[in-house]
């Protein structure tokens, strides 16, 4: 789908009040918002859940049924690579066949750092990074895990 900048603003800018709500319950993982959007309306919502509950994209995901080609997720951090307490996000979105994907902040964890977007993007969904990265950043910095 083609969306204008205004459109992609407005989206990401509700996946981050969406994030928003995940603090405290979400802590030590950061509080990660996401939409999904099918022909211009948002279809569902998720932020992060308590730890070992869902992620934002997998909080969003419960809420549609069946293979997602014609939808858009809006993600304030770059969807997770890897098994931890949860199944991996990208993978996720990947099996749902979601068909792009908006990401605000590639995610500085040391497991991450960019191969989530590397297994969207190997998969044929069409990915962009960086949209609102800067508010985004404000939200996120002070709960993400960075090298050292």
């Amino acid at each position: 789908m083609n969306y204008s900048a205004e459109q992609i603003n407005y989206f990401m800018h509700e996946a981050l009040i969406e994030g928003r709500k995940a603090l405290p319950a979400c802590r030590p993982n950061p509080p990660v918002g996401c939409v999904l959007v099918r022909a211009d309306r948002m279809i569902a919502r998720g932020y992060t859940n308590s730890p070992g509950e869902h992620h934002a994209e997998a909080m969003a995901l419960a809420q549609v049924d069946g293979d997602l080609e014609d939808v858009t997720a809006f993600v304030t951090l770059e969807p997770c690579s890897f098994l931890g307490r949860t199944p991996s996000c990208a993978k996720t979105l990947v099996d749902r066949k979601i068909g792009q994907v908006y990401v605000a902040l590639i995610d500085p964890h040391p497991k991450n750092q960019g191969q989530g977007i590397a297994i969207l993007k190997s998969a044929g969904a069409d990915v962009t990074v960086g949209i609102l990265k800067d508010e985004a950043e404000k939200d996120l910095n002070p709960y993400l895990i960075k090298e050292s």
